[in-house]
């Protein structure tokens, strides 16, 4: 199990600080792009995530959650080894979103609402590198984890099969359920508050690989 912090739930005033405390056991840094129609919450843009890249190391998962992903998506600088992540509910359509992403030379996600069937996204699953499941309502940050999301993630789990498809998992993630959540088959846990809110992060971070296990 790899960790990818939430950067929703960091100081947005000392954003890049906080990133370098966590990155020492980051797999990537998830980083949460809101528009205010897709989901009710404003965030960052491209601007913001672009000068973020100063001085870290690790690759960007770029969430976004957005009615037009491939308006915006060009607007990232990436690399081959950072990942853009869509919504299957956006505007745009999900296969024509996955090969301009991938125009952009760095790796597809694809995410899903909790209300949305997991099946959904199955028709995609040889052209993605990550399905993103969210196990709370898209938008905000500190909200509580939706059990019906490990039935969720052991459904995907076995329709991946041998496909090389990362699962991650976002939403109320602690030391109190990542084991459930790591069991079903994620690969990929995003946690926000649960690492942002406590003052040692490392610490909380070693806690919650030593929970999955």
């Amino acid at each position: 199990m790899k960790l990818s912090p939430s950067l929703l739930s960091a100081d947005f005033g000392i954003l890049r600080a906080e990133a370098r405390q966590v990155e020492p056991l980051a797999e990537y840094f998830h980083i949460d792009v809101m528009d205010g129609h897709f989901v009710p919450n404003l965030t960052i843009g491209p601007p913001v995530v672009n000068s973020l890249r100063q001085g870290l190391t690790k690759p960007f998962d770029i969430h976004l959650m957005i009615d037009y992903p491939i308006q915006y998506a060009p607007q990232f600088e990436v690399t081959q080894h950072d990942m853009i992540t869509f919504h299957i509910e956006a505007k745009d359509e999900p296969f024509r979103a996955i090969d301009e992403i991938r125009e952009l030379g760095c790796k597809v996600g694809i995410s899903l609402r909790p209300i949305t069937p997991i099946t959904a996204v199955f028709p995609y699953l040889d052209l993605v590198d990550l399905v993103l499941v969210m196990s709370v309502e898209p938008g905000f940050g500190g909200q509580a984890f939706m059990p019906a999301a490990v039935e969720r993630i052991e459904k995907l789990k076995n329709e991946i099969g041998d496909r090389n498809v990362i699962i991650s998992v976002d939403g109320g993630i602690n030391v109190k359920n990542v084991h459930d959540v790591v069991a079903a088959g994620a690969d990929l846990i995003v946690a926000g508050s649960a690492i942002f809110k406590h003052p040692d992060r490392i610490a909380v971070m070693r806690a919650l690989i030593t929970a999955a296990q």
